[in-house]
């Protein structure tokens, strides 16, 4: 394929390895228009499956490089960990090129689909079709993971992360860096961990941005972090004053909205955004919770929340699916069966079902996440993680640590957790922000000079104290409320 320069194994590192007056550059091509951005290099390099075998099924790894763009380059590059699991570095570059730009500026960004992501033997699964409810509310049924698994070209329990971060120092040694920076978010920061701990010596400096470490069993404490940040967004509706006089009960409205469904579902036509088909679901209490847990993700989306769950009190229920569906677009970027790989192996094998509704207790989730979005688990190949993956990373390397206050699924506390054993480490919490500091405010500022001194306490961080919740809807027209005359003539 024209763009595409393919190393041979990582055995033979030895005989491809950049000589002395070669970049990285020289190993790949100009990416196509389909490749990426088109003044990226686009390169493949391929790796056994079962590394530790050394032998059987290779699978090829697609690497692009966004090239710095000064004239005094530094040698030491930006590694772009995706999160998910499941999305592919390398198929996020045209979104990431615009927000690395500031670190483009001196250094090469350096995207890699992880094995079983994006281009780089994609371990895809679609159990539901486009025109069926979202997933949250439903189990998997087993002969839909069994067929999904017998589609795939691939051992599953070979895609766990410490294998893919194997993989990821072998291209970094092929295309000739020695020190690198990782820049990791949401479950790219459990792979940068990982990587640190298995490759320290090439490390140079870490930022990890709303960290998800190795021992933290997402299911088991996804609704445990999801209440805290619901819990936040109604105690924040509560004390602004505009949102508290329009929705003065808008907590106890979402434990009312909840019961209801949950004693008596509802079926609700809306229109699909992507067929533009009117589809007709069941609305019950499961898929109800998993749509505001969706959007708590975002303040942008969660703060039409208070509006959207008055309208289904008052038995519009619409605005609450179609608010739904604005998460739909992650799943197409989303390796649904890498995340199982990952997330079966690495998080769900850790406790017993009983210990999930314990912790689940009183949370407005309960288990209903937890038994439909892992119930592939049950059925899916795991690979038995040894004791060492789930102790804390240890390193004094440079560490810059993000966290958006509002987070509803890896929340302050996990980094500070991992600051514990990280003693070279900054925390910065960032108020008003919700999963991913990074695209926020000042932020890639603050990264940016991270990153360049190689120092925590170097940058001045009082910028991310400015960040804000965005304003509450108070209908559905925003955040200021207009009167009968204005909304009908279309002015604001």
């Amino acid at each position: 394929m024209r763009g595409i320069a393919i190393c041979a194994l990582a055995s033979a590192l030895a005989s491809c390895s950049v000589g002395a007056e070669s970049t990285a550059l020289d190993r790949l091509a100009p990416c196509l228009s389909d490749e990426g951005p088109t003044d990226a290099y686009c390169g493949r390099f391929e790796v056994f499956e079962d590394r530790e075998a050394g032998a059987g099924r290779v699978i090829s790894l697609k690497i692009l490089v966004l090239p710095a763009l000064g004239s005094d380059a530094r040698s030491d590059p930006v590694f772009f960990l995706a999160g998910g699991p499941g999305q592919g570095a390398a198929q996020l570059a045209p979104q990431l090129d615009g927000m690395l730009s500031r670190l483009r500026r001196g250094r090469d960004i350096v995207l890699v689909d992880q094995r079983g992501t994006g281009d780089s033997n994609r371990l895809d699964c679609q159990f539901y079709e486009e025109d069926q409810p979202p997933p949250a509310d439903f189990t998997v049924p087993r002969e839909k993971v069994e067929a999904c698994l017998a589609e795939l070209d691939a051992d599953v329990t070979q895609y766990t992360t410490p294998v893919a971060m194997d993989d990821l120092d072998d291209v970094r040694a092929w295309l000739g860096y020695d020190q690198i920076n990782l820049l990791g978010g949401s479950y790219g920061t459990r792979a940068a961990l990982v990587y640190l701990r298995r490759h320290e010596e090439h490390v140079r400096t870490i930022v990890l941005d709303g960290v998800a470490p190795p021992d933290m069993s997402l299911p088991l404490w996804f609704p445990r972090d999801m209440a805290r940040a619901l819990a936040k967004l109604t105690g924040d509706c509560q004390t602004d004053p505009a949102c508290s006089q329009k929705f003065p009960t808008f907590a106890a409205d979402v434990r009312t909205l909840l019961d209801r469904l949950e004693s008596s579902s509802v079926r609700v036509s809306y229109e699909q955004p992507a067929t533009g088909e009117t589809v007709e679901v069941p609305l019950t209490r499961g898929l109800a919770s998993g749509i505001l847990a969706g959007v708590l993700y975002s303040t942008w989306n969660s703060s039409v929340a208070p509006v959207v769950v008055e309208q289904a009190l008052n038995g519009e229920y619409r605005p609450l699916l179609e608010l739904g569906s604005m998460n739909g677009g992650v799943s197409e970027v989303m390796a649904q069966g890498m995340f199982l790989s990952v997330t079966c192996s690495e998080d769900y094998t850790r406790f017993s079902p009983e210990e999930a509704a314990v912790r689940a207790e009183g949370t407005f989730l309960g288990t209903s996440v937890y038994t439909s979005r892992w119930s592939p688990c049950l059925y899916w190949p795991r690979k038995k993680m040894p004791d060492a993956f789930y102790e804390p990373v240890q390193s004094d390397k440079p560490v810059l640590i993000l966290s958006g206050d509002l987070d509803p699924v890896t929340p302050p506390s996990w980094g500070e957790q991992v600051a514990q054993t990280l003693p070279n480490s900054r925390t910065l919490v960032a108020p008003g922000v919700g999963h991913g500091v990074m695209p926020q405010g000042c932020a890639m500022r603050l990264v940016d000079e991270f990153i360049n001194s190689a120092d925590p306490s170097g940058p001045d961080a009082e910028c991310l104290q400015k960040l804000e919740r965005p304003s509450f809807f108070l209908s559905k027209t925003g955040p200021v409320l207009l009167d009968e005359t204005e909304a009908e003539d279309g002015n604001d």
